[in-house]
């Protein structure tokens, strides 16, 4: 089936390869930035909102779901940084002196590594994002479903929520760069 397809997409050339790629970098740098910078805000407001004289549990699952979540925070921004150098390889693409042109090989490395860092950080952020599921999932099994009971250990804050988002973003902003580097490199490698 992949053979029947790639049998009708056109083999790329360097102009072709250099006009799709002009346009998908700066779509998939702002959409990588817009879900970074809400997962950016969500952890912040649930790290310095956090209540800390009380210590559970889950609030304890719930800061390594953080921490996973600062962790590929980290990473996205090492994938936005690597966007940038995708910037600089779009330039030499379109070029005009073919001698400053890269090599295929070097092309299909830069996406390589791109790919790479975008899966490892969208491995983080599925963790990260089922840390923090698993957390409120406990606080809502914990409550007695007959009796309103208040237990401070058990309330789902707003907060919680927010690290929930954070990391669902953080996939999505992985995803988006999982795309484009393999969508690239599949079309590159014909």
């Amino acid at each position: 089936m992949v053979n029947d397809l790639n049998s009708y997409l056109p083999t790329p050339t360097k102009q072709k390869f250099a006009a799709t790629f002009s346009v998908v970098r700066p779509i998939s740098f702002w959409l990588q930035l817009a879900l970074s910078a809400v997962s950016f805000l969500a952890l912040f407001l649930a790290i310095f909102s956090r209540n800390a004289t009380v210590q559970t549990t889950t609030n304890s699952v719930m800061g390594f779901g953080v921490f996973l979540g600062i962790i590929g925070l980290l990473v996205v921004s090492f994938r936005l940084y690597w966007v940038n150098r995708y910037r600089r390889l779009d330039k030499i693409l379109q070029s005009p002196a073919r001698e400053l042109h890269p090599r295929k090989e070097d092309v299909i490395q830069v996406l390589q590594i791109g790919l790479i860092v975008s899966l490892v950080g969208l491995l983080l952020a599925f963790l990260a994002s089922e840390v923090a599921v698993i957390a409120v999932l406990s606080k809502i099994l914990a409550l007695p479903q007959t009796v309103a009971v208040y237990r401070p250990e058990n309330v789902i804050r707003p907060l919680d929520i927010f690290v929930v988002l954070a990391n669902v973003n953080l996939i999505g902003a992985h995803l988006v760069g999982v795309a484009t580097s393999f969508g690239l490199l599949n079309w590159l490698d014909q």
